[in-house]
């Protein structure tokens, strides 16, 4: 064996090592979606639109669909927020809408919670639910609805949960997206 082999290893004193790099902090602000926001809405659902089963959803929606949307819930006052990066990029967004057209139905919504996927795993979904309940609250509306995809979903399952919702029932086969079937999973909570 070489000699070199059983020499220690040298090492820079610790004043002339490099520093490990830092990641920066993921950090972000919550606040309501201006129409400015719309395009990086409408690319973040494209992407899940395109690459998932988390909306049923099998065509992109223009940005002309989206303005509708959002004069829409703008007019009945439901909440649609948006999360931005400290140089403003939309990191995602959350929204309500209304559950169901009947005048009887205006205190239950649905909700919607999309994230960049260099966003997830990071706690913004939970801060988005945690702030869209709030805000719901303060519109007002009694009842929040969340129709979550029965297959990859666990982690929208578990988060909803996390914050009070319920399991109030399930659909089988219900929707059909590349090339299978899909169910849903029904979750509800009171905010009274």
């Amino acid at each position: 064996m070489l000699e070199e082999e059983y020499q220690p290893r040298r090492q820079l004193p610790p004043h002339l090592r490099k520093a490990p790099p830092t990641e920066s902090p993921f950090a972000f602000t919550i606040r309501p979606a201006t129409a400015r926001d719309l395009p990086d809405v409408r690319e973040i659902y494209n992407y899940y639109v395109v690459n998932s089963t988390v909306t049923f959803d099998e065509d992109q929606m223009s940005l002309r669909a989206w303005r509708a949307r959002f004069a829409f819930l703008t007019k009945l006052g439901m909440p649609f927020l948006v999360a931005v990066s400290p140089s403003g990029d939309v990191l995602g967004y959350a929204l309500v809408s209304p559950w169901k057209p009947k005048r009887a139905y205006r205190y239950t919504v649905e909700n919607s919670i999309y994230l960049r996927p260099a966003a997830t795993g990071k706690g913004l979904g939970r801060a988005l639910l945690a702030a869209l309940i709030d805000a719901s609250k303060q519109a007002g509306l009694k009842e929040i609805i969340a129709i979550i995809a029965d297959k990859n979903a666990d982690g929208s399952i578990k988060l909803h949960e996390s914050f009070g919702f319920k399991e109030t029932g399930r659909m089988g086969r219900v929707g059909y997206k590349f090339d299978r079937w899909l169910g849903t999973v029904m979750l509800q909570k009171s905010l009274k």
